[in-house]
C-alpha cells in the first residue's frame, strides 16, 4: 500500500503521539530502559508536545498515511542548530535539522520512509536550506544505514540526553 505524505494537522496530534510511542524505543541503543523510554515519550512526544510542534512556525511536521491511518511521521526544524557540538560538525549553512523520522515496523522497507525524507528535504529547500543535518545514536545500525543511503554523510558526533542517560550520536548531513 502506497503512503500519502501530507502536512500534519492538530487533528493528527493524538494519533502522532500513538505512533511516537510505539517508535521511540525501537530507535533506542540496547540495554536502554522502557522506563526511560516511556518518560521520553511523555515529555517530548505527548499530544501536547505534537500540539506545540504543529503550532511552532520554525518547525514543519509531515505525517505518512497508509490506509487511512498515520503509519509515520517526519519533522524538520528550521534555522540553524544551537548545540555547539552539531554547530563544529556541520559543513553547510543556512540548514536545517531532521529532528525526528519515525515509521511503524509493519511499514519498514515500503519506501514510505525514503518518500518522508524526500517530503521533509523539499520543505527545508523550500525555506532557503542548504544542507539538512540530523543526530542518530551510533548504536542504531539500521538507521545509519538507512541514512548513509539516503546521502547523509557523517560529519561529526553530538551527545543526546534521554532520562539520566548520555546517549551518543553520529551528526549526519545532507547537501542539498
Amino acid at each position: 500500500m502506497t503512503a500519502i505524505i501530507r502536512p500534519a494537522i492538530p487533528h493528527d496530534a493524538s494519533r502522532l503521539h500513538e505512533v511516537a510511542a510505539a517508535t521511540f524505543p525501537l530507535a533506542c541503543p540496547p540495554g536502554f530502559s522502557e522506563a526511560d523510554a516511556a518518560d521520553f515519550v511523555a515529555e517530548h512526544l505527548s499530544e501536547k508536545r505534537m500540539l506545540d510542534y504543529l503550532a511552532d512556525p520554525d518547525r514543519a511536521l509531515l505525517v505518512a498515511e497508509a490506509g487511512g491511518a498515520i503509519v509515520g511521521y517526519v519533522m524538520l526544524v528550521l534555522g540553524d542548530p544551537q548545540d555547539s557540538e552539531v554547530l563544529a560538525a556541520i559543513t553547510v549553512r543556512p540548514t536545517s535539522e531532521l529532528s525526528k523520522c519515525y515509521l511503524l515496523p509493519g511499514h519498514h522497507g515500503t519506501g514510505t520512509a525514503s518518500a518522508m525524507v524526500d517530503a521533509v528535504v523539499a520543505v527545508a529547500r523550500e525555506h532557503g536550506a542548504s544542507a539538512v543535518w540530523l543526530g542518530v545514536n551510533q548504536l542504531n545500525a539500521k538507521a545509519n544505514r538507512f541514512y548513509e543511503k539516503s546521502g547523509f554523510a557523517l560529519v561529526g558526533t553530538k551527545h543526546f540526553l534521554v532520562g539520566g542517560r548520555l546517549e551518543d550520536d553520529f551528526v549526519r548531513e545532507l547537501v542539498l
